[in-house]
């Protein structure tokens, strides 16, 4: 099954080229380069992972991350910054991101991470799933 990625960066020319070699990998690839927009985006639809900037004019990645994990907490997110520090990394990896990588990302590292991020949340979907079955058999009354 084909990964649906959700990539996030104010870099136009970046993210067209980043879901191009994406595509070409197999992925469906929805991009975004407004931050207050991919918020609607992933409040509106499902992805496997998404690949977010840590730095954006406006909302910046980490205000991001923090509303996807509260909202929707089972998808996967993966920042990207061309300006990482070890503290911003922290701070993202306490609040529920996947990973971190640093510009130019590997085209093959961050698809093997796309990969996992797929696999972490069919895991969580279907804990979910199975807590909603469990409580609807104790509390029905059959």
């Amino acid at each position: 099954m084909a990964e649906k990625v959700l990539l996030v960066d104010d870099e136009k020319e970046f993210v067209e080229g980043l879901a191009e070699r994406m595509e070409l990998r197999g992925m469906n690839v929805d991009t975004c380069t407004n931050p207050e927009k991919a918020l609607d985006m992933v409040n509106g639809d499902s992805y496997d992972a998404i690949i977010l900037d840590l730095q954006m004019p406006g909302v910046d990645g980490i205000e991001v991350l923090k509303h996807i994990k509260k909202n929707k907490p089972e998808m996967q997110v993966i920042l990207l910054s061309g300006h990482a520090t070890v503290e911003k990394g922290i701070e993202a990896m306490k609040l529920g991101a996947m990973d971190f990588v640093e510009k130019p990302a590997d085209i093959d590292v961050l698809t093997e991470k796309i990969k996992k991020a797929q696999a972490r949340k069919m895991v969580l979907v279907e804990k979910a799933t199975e807590k909603k079955v469990k409580d609807i058999i104790e509390h029905k009354g059959w």
